[in-house]
């Protein structure tokens, strides 16, 4: 894999587990009970943008850390992945 690649590939895993992770630990004005003037009652209460970013970094080094090692150690790729689904005829 060339170093373009691996980042493509993490950039794929970060960008889904960001939006796989915002929505945790998200509080909302209504929540706190206090709703600023001309926002909606769900807008979030504060920013948990960076939070959501570091969590995301993490979670998606070790979800790249795992593809790595079934791609490079254990040869596995995704034209393997049919052998593993079973088939519903």
């Amino acid at each position: 894999m060339t170093y373009a690649s691996i980042f493509a590939v993490y950039f794929i895993f970060w960008w889904i587990t960001l939006f796989a992770i915002l929505p945790f630990s998200l509080k909302t004005q209504d929540d706190d009970g206090e709703t600023t003037l001309g926002t909606v009652s769900s807008a979030p209460r504060g920013a948990h943008v960076l939070r959501a970013m570091a969590r995301t970094t993490v979670i998606s080094l070790v979800l790249y850390g795992l593809f790595f090692a079934l791609t490079r150690y254990f040869g596995l790729s995704l034209s393997d992945l049919p052998q593993f689904v079973p088939d519903f005829k």
